[in-house]
């Protein structure tokens, strides 16, 4: 390239950002590497000193200048904070969407933004390419399927996506470990992550009990409104749930839905926990335009979920009705549906209920 575009690369210490700053600085941008300090605990999954040192001495071994930006207080406010409260309303968030629309694709492209770069990249197996006929950017999914990370980056902008690189996802996991030795950097074979960063011991519940949430225990009831047992408050389970709930009825049983009003969780058997439609709020359309007619495609409720087909429908409020072709199991409110025409994301939006 004639004049050397400025990256300003995420870095968090792993593998996968590691190896999108070699990609990078291969392909002749001018890198420079960034950690964003979130989480306030020390012992976090993410950021703590030990991933700055790993991102440290990557940034160095490819000639970078590296800094870390304190975002705790965002982090606690738009994340932790959220992430309580939600539970506390009954649903089960997922923080990794809020993260990067405030942190990773907020805070720190602001920052960047600011100091002359042009784009900020990330590790996320992911692609970005510009439709010419539109001239819209699209999202993609990675073209590994099985590390394909497009679902927690479907609240991407036009603007962010015109000033973001996501260089690994044209690769799968092995080749982009092959990239990060043939760079020559040391964290090519660090593990990856799969825990909430900020409750790096996986008991979230515990988690939400220190951060004063109350646990109210009531009843598990079936949709006589019969008792079959105690819980130990609503945060403590999810819809589909059916280990842990230490009720005997005589057959398996799973988490139906929660109840706040009168503090009981309803069970029942897994073919009630398929629902043929749902209602989603807080939408974005990464075309930045919301559609005039329904849209026919394909929807993933989870992260891990497949997607399945489905036809969606723009509210005049702004939100989102979408109708499955089958019904799918335990959608629960405050998850994500994600829309997909192929490889390409549409948006979503935050599931509010089934139907």
């Amino acid at each position: 390239m004639s004049e050397k575009k400025k990256v300003l690369v995420a870095m968090s210490g792993g593998v996968d950002s590691s190896a999108a700053a070699a990609l990078l600085v291969q392909q002749g941008y001018q890198c420079d590497g960034a950690m964003l300090k979130l989480a306030p605990n020390e012992d976090s999954r993410c950021c703590s000193a030990d991933d700055a040192e790993d991102a440290r001495q990557a940034a160095a071994r490819l000639g970078m200048r590296f800094y870390v930006f304190n975002e705790t207080a965002r982090f606690r406010r738009c994340v932790m904070d959220k992430f309580v409260a939600e539970y506390g309303a009954g649903r089960t968030p997922n923080p990794c969407i809020d993260c990067n629309r405030e942190l990773k694709f907020g805070a720190l492209l602001d920052r960047a933004l600011t100091l002359g770069y042009d784009y900020i990249a990330t590790g996320h197996y992911a692609r970005v390419d510009l439709d010419e006929t539109t001239g819209k950017y699209r999202l993609l999914r990675g073209a590994e399927r099985r590390k394909d990370q497009s679902y927690v980056l479907y609240q991407l902008t036009q603007r962010q996506l015109a000033h973001l690189l996501l260089p690994v996802g044209d690769y799968d996991k092995p080749a982009i470990r092959d990239k990060a030795r043939q760079a020559g950097l040391d964290n090519a074979d660090k593990g990856d992550s799969q825990d909430i960063c900020f409750v790096p011991d996986g008991d979230y519940v515990g988690f939400l009990r220190r951060e004063g949430l109350p646990l109210t225990p009531g009843d598990f009831v079936d949709r006589d409104g019969r008792v079959l047992g105690r819980h130990k408050g609503l945060p403590c389970y999810t819809a589909g749930q059916r280990r842990g709930l230490g009720v005997s009825a005589g057959k398996h049983v799973y988490v139906l839905s929660k109840n706040g009003a009168d503090n009981t969780i309803l069970l029942g058997d897994d073919a009630e926990l398929y629902a043929s439609s749902l209602l989603a709020s807080h939408v974005n359309w990464i075309s930045g335009e919301t559609p005039a007619q329904p849209v026919r495609c394909a929807a993933r409720t989870r992260y891990s979920q497949t997607e399945a087909p489905c036809t969606a429908y723009p509210l005049p409020d702004g939100g989102l009705r979408v109708v499955f072709d089958q019904p799918q199991r335990a959608i629960t409110p405050g998850q994500a549906v994600v829309l997909y025409d192929g490889d390409v994301v549409l948006g979503g939006g935050t599931i509010e209920k089934s139907e």
